[in-house]
């Protein structure tokens, strides 16, 4: 009987788990916004999909806590560029079972030819790409990272 009520109590704690989680869909001016603010905070931003496996692979980089040591205040934002109709089929449950903890945004937007530039006039429009801010500052790398390259791309802005 005991190990029917703690069975019950893990998926209920399950399900609330996955209901609890949100993710808000922004806007490419709305992101912009966000992490160009004139704070103290570095923002590592990866633009990623569930469907691309290089940005599969390289997800657990930015939960590591290295990214966070390398300086005082990182925020990640993973930037879902999934569809948004498939938000509830797909990207929630990949979340929920790939135990991602960073803030996940869902980018939405349209047409890529009309937001790519704003990001990064540099960007071919492939993913994985990351981009980090400080204040009005920005770095730029297309394509898979490991821990020493983010931790690298990190390091390359004055703080």
């Amino acid at each position: 009987m005991k190990q029917l009520s703690l069975l019950v109590f893990i998926i209920l704690g399950l399900i609330a788990s996955v209901k609890s989680q949100t993710i808000e869909e922004v806007t490419m001016y709305q992101l912009l916004e966000r992490v160009t603010q004139s704070d103290d905070t570095l923002y590592v931003v990866n633009f990623w999909a569930t469907w691309c496996p290089p940005c599969v692979e390289e997800l657990p980089i930015f939960e590591s806590d290295e990214l966070q040591q390398a300086s005082q205040k990182v925020k990640v934002l993973l930037v879902s560029l999934d569809f948004k109709s498939q938000k509830e089929k797909q990207l929630l449950p990949f979340l929920q079972k790939k135990q991602v903890k960073q803030e996940v945004l869902l980018l939405d937007e349209r047409n890529p030819n009309e937001w790519i530039d704003k990001i990064n006039a540099n960007w071919s429009g492939a993913i994985p790409a990351t981009v980090v801010y400080h204040q009005k500052q920005q770095v730029f790398h297309e394509g898979e990272l490991d821990l020493p390259q983010l931790l690298q791309l990190v390091s390359s802005i004055n703080q």
